[in-house]
């Protein structure tokens, strides 16, 4: 029997923070660039600044800081409080705060935190184009965690709509459709995801996985072995080893 490699819930985040807004504040621009260059230091900075009244941007930065420290539930809850403040001071930047807030949590391993963040961020109506593919993704992601199939493909198609450029989308579609038993949608949305990111180890061992279940060893092979190439060292490379091993286990 071929192996069959279940792809894990991607734990990193699509999107660590929502895009900054036009016409920044000269302090938001300086508290940004230390979250990205120097999160450590930003910290201080925007804890400074929100007591200086920056307010739900000094908050942003603040998330965007723990985020670039792999701190997400830090980072959730505080994008969460810059959403709650900016919806008080009716901005239209509240949505975003909540979808940052979704993605975080799904780095958390909080499905369903995630899940309650990005309804928010789409109960405003306003989330439009990749950003509104990005928060249906996410929230696809959160309900694969949660077991709920059915609504992980609705929120999945939505993301393919409007966020097809992104890889993950196609990836994450691809591996719902192998998990389902539809494998000839899981080869078109795997022939997608390697178009856009063909040198991603977890595409890579998608593209394996299909290629076992569809009955292709010599492409699951070719697949297994790119992850190994790609990702030395890594989880991904241990699984591929796993699959290429089970096939040879089963050639004796």
């Amino acid at each position: 029997m071929l192996p069959l490699l279940i792809l894990a819930l991607q734990t990193a985040p699509a999107q660590a923070a929502p895009a900054a807004p036009e016409k920044e504040p000269p302090r938001f621009t300086q508290c940004m660039d230390l979250a990205t260059g120097d999160p450590a230091k930003a910290l201080t900075d925007a804890v400074q600044w929100r007591s200086e009244g920056g307010g739900f941007l000094a908050r942003q930065c603040l998330g965007v800081a723990y985020a670039n420290q792999g701190k997400w539930a830090a980072a959730a809850g505080t994008f969460e409080d810059a959403a709650r403040e900016a919806e008080i001071a009716k901005d239209a930047r509240a949505p975003q705060f909540w979808a940052s807030a979704g993605n975080a949590w799904i780095a958390a391993r909080e499905p369903a935190k995630a899940r309650a963040a990005i309804d928010a961020a789409l109960a405003a109506g306003t989330l439009a184009g990749l950003e509104l593919g990005e928060a249906h993704l996410d929230r696809g992601r959160a309900m694969v965690a949660l077991g709920d199939m059915e609504a992980a493909r609705s929120d999945i198609d939505k993301a393919l709509t409007y966020a097809a450029s992104d890889p993950l989308a196609w990836l994450l579609s691809a591996t719902l459709a192998r998990r389902g038993g539809d494998l000839p949608r899981a080869a078109s949305d795997i022939t997608e995801a390697l178009r856009r990111s063909g040198d991603d180890p977890s595409v890579q061992l998608e593209a394996g996985n299909i290629a076992a279940a569809s009955g292709n060893e010599a492409d699951a092979r070719t697949a297994w072995s790119r992850v190994i190439e790609l990702a030395p060292g890594t989880a991904l490379a241990t699984a591929a080893r796993n699959a290429l091993a089970q096939f040879s286990a089963t050639e004796k």
